[in-house]
Order: C-alpha cells, then structure tokens, then sequence
C-alpha cells in the first residue's frame, strides 16, 4: 500500500459524478437515473467506493456533501431529522451524536433488517452504540474509530535538542506527566516563544479523559456527572499542569490559526487519531513531508472521533441506500477509506490484513500506521457520551481555554466549568 494519501479539503462540496444536477433533491432524473445523495462531515474518503458501486449499480449516481465544520454538520442534521425533512439518503453519524440520534431511531431505516445477521463483524461496542437499549433497532454500521496516537514533528525535536525516535520517545512518555516533564525539556530546549510543545490543552484533556473510564460528563443513566465522576477533575487537573509549564500553543482545533500551524510549526505535538493523518497532511502541505512521524499516545491508546453510516426514513432510496451503506461499511469500504482518508477500521477482521498491519505512511516519516493504530484499535472499550454530551464538553473545554489563555484561575476555571455544564445539560 505504503502510499501518499489523496487528499481533498474537508470543508467543500464535492460532485463525486458529474452530470447529477438534476437528481441533486435525492429523486430520479429525466432520464430514469438514480441519485443517491451522501451528507458527510470532514473528509471520508469514499471516491474509488462511489466509482465502484456506481459501476455495480448502472445508473445510479452519487453525490457527497462534505461538511468541514462539525457543530454546524450536527445542528443541520438534527434539525433536519427532527423535521423528517431531506436530510440525504445516507448521512454519516459522529461518536458524540449516536445518543441523541438514538433518541429519534423511528425516523431511521432500522439496520437490523439488512445486516442484523452480521453484527458480529463489527467491534462489538461499535454495533452496539448505534442499537437501541432493547436491542431491536439499529440506525447505523460503524466505518471507523479512532483510535489514538501521538503525532510529533521531528525537526522541532532536533531543534530541541530531544530525541526523535518513535520508539524512545514512547519510552519517556508511558504516562501523561512523562509527558508534561518531556514538554518541559522541549520548551527549555527550542528557546523560541512562539513554539509550544502542545497545540492545546483542551486537546490533550479530552483525550485523557477518553482514556480514564467508560462514561465522561454522563453516566449511563444519562445523569450530569461533571462533579461526581473523578476522571473530569483529574483530566482538568492534568491539563492545567500542561497549561501552567507553557506548554500550550492555545489554539482552537480546526480553527484558521490551528490548521496554519501544522504548516509553521507552531506547535510540535497534536493528539492523533488514525483520520487525523489525512488532515495533517492537507493542512502541512508538500513541504510537511518527512518532518511529521508518530509515536504510541501516553496512557496506552484511547478514541477521538469514529462514524456511523444512517438511512433517514426521509429518503427516497431507501434499499439502494442502505446497499450502499453495507458497501461503505464493509471491507472493501472500509479499506478504500483508510487508503484515501486514513480511517481505521471498524471490523477486527481487517487487523489481520497485511495490507492494514503492513501499511506505512510516507508522508510522516514511513511510520508503521496499521501497526500503531490497529493496537490501540484492537484494546479499545466504549465510553458513554450522553444526549446533552457536545454543547456540555463545548462548555468546559470553554472554561479551560478561559485559564490557557490568562482570563480566569484554574480554580475558577474549573468553578466555571461545573456551572455551565450544568446550564448546557439543561
């Protein structure tokens, strides 16, 4: 495989065949033809899978839309959702969103019909995050997770005068204060203030705190835990010693300033799922090639992000649609995207492939991808996200950056925090 990954912006909408104008409401055209419309958020990589269902299905036609900006993605879906309205015929369902979709699962096409009698090919909590709790209806099959690792520029670990090794470097840092301490080497050793050795500490926070249990902001039971549960505050508190070393560049993910950095270095490490590969590579450029590698993530692996593919009871299409997510979400789906978009994939039947296990990335430095991120995939467990889960997170991840940026204490901060959570799970 060992291939550059082909790479398209995120935040764009893209015709994936041409001459589909005319079915662009998700009906059939003058000419008797079928277009399956896709609403996606980020890049999916699903090109060479649309040419090869397009040409197992004549005339059918596809068409993506490819939101960059993931709250936006969430709301319009939700709204449209919520309003049986034309939400697409397959719509791609984030992590954070399976609760809340699950809420409204007789407004989609239920799964279980189609692929009930394959559930097992799934990681089981995947298949299970996307079923009701009685078991009976099932509103997605899951295509990635995301499961974690490091990612670190080499030459700005040269210029500090740290090692650059993958291999020792995950050797000194097993835990996120080994981490801290090496973040602390890195700024006495670059002796430039306007490189930090992180990009954020909400970053690194959340993905401490997706490796400290199996609920975060919510119990099962769906109950604001914020205060109760321990791992919140000894993530925050985790953060706040990353903040308080300076080892934060105080960016916002996804924002301008954040993608700029990948390209003039300003920061020398991001928390890495396998997607985040693609968008390192899109935003660092051709010049990024060979500066970028990755190591394992402290703590011993983790999730950020993963996506389930839906069928809205809206569509038009609905048995094509659901062909094309058992395509998509299958093997050579699944494989296609991880080539194209680097998206781990969600069937454990592939962490044998050795065109998975074998696959290195050129681009960061031959790093050995499947191997670093099939091990963190294979031991991953779920964590509950609750209904009210994004607008709570947004909430705290506001109040740290309060603190990053020099506006509150961390003890106010974390005050700030519990109060409006409390108001955004209202």
């Amino acid at each position: 495989m060992k291939t550059t990954r082909q790479l398209v912006g995120a935040a764009v909408l893209t015709l994936v065949t041409a001459a589909v104008a005319a079915g662009c409401g998700g009906s059939s055209g003058d000419d008797g033809d079928v277009t399956l419309r896709v609403n996606l958020f980020g890049k999916f990589g699903y090109e060479k899978a649309y040419e090869q269902f397009e040409k197992d299905h004549p005339g059918v036609k596809i068409v993506e839309t490819a939101e960059g900006d993931l709250g936006k993605y969430n709301t319009k879906l939700s709204q449209q959702i919520a309003a049986n309205g034309s939400a697409g015929d397959v719509v791609a369902i984030e992590e954070g969103q399976t609760v809340s979709f699950l809420a409204a699962a007789d407004k989609f096409v239920n799964l279980q019909d189609a692929a009930g009698d394959t559930k097992d090919q799934w990681l089981p909590w995947v298949w299970d995050k996307a079923t009701t709790a009685d078991g009976k209806t099932t509103i997605g099959l899951g295509t990635d997770v995301g499961g974690l690792a490091m990612c670190y520029r080499r030459d700005l670990f040269e210029k500090a005068g740290l090692p650059t090794d993958r291999a020792e470097l995950a050797k000194q840092w097993t835990t996120w204060d080994d981490f801290i301490e090496v973040g602390k080497k890195f700024q006495s050793g670059i002796k430039d203030d306007k490189v930090h050795f992180i990009d954020a500490a909400t970053n690194n926070y959340n993905s401490i705190l997706m490796q400290s249990g199996d609920y975060t902001y919510f119990d099962r039971d769906d109950e604001l835990v914020v205060e109760e549960n321990p791992a919140v505050k000894s993530s925050w508190d985790t953060a706040m010693k990353m903040i308080d070393a300076d080892l934060s560049a105080k960016l916002v993910a996804f924002s301008d300033e954040w993608n700029a950095g990948f390209k003039n270095g300003s920061f020398a490490t991001v928390a890495c799922p396998a997607w985040m590969t693609a968008y390192i590579t899109e935003q660092a450029g051709d010049a990024g090639k060979g500066l970028w590698d990755i190591a394992t993530v402290p703590g011993g692996g983790g999730n950020w992000g993963g996506s389930w593919l839906g069928v809205p009871k809206s569509s038009k299409h609905q048995e094509l649609a659901v062909e094309l997510v058992e395509y998509l979400s299958g093997e050579e789906g699944q494989m296609l995207a991880y080539e194209s978009a680097g998206r781990l994939p969600s069937l454990p039947a592939l962490y044998d492939d050795p065109a998975l296990t074998e696959d290195t990335n050129e681009y960061f430095s031959d790093a050995p991808t499947g191997q670093l991120f099939v091990a963190g995939a294979s031991s991953l467990q779920p964590v509950y996200l609750g209904t009210k889960n994004v607008p709570v997170r947004d909430a705290v991840e506001n109040a740290m950056r309060s603190v990053e940026n020099g506006q509150r204490s961390a003890a106010k901060g974390w005050t700030t925090a519990v109060s409006d959570a409390e108001k955004a799970a209202r």
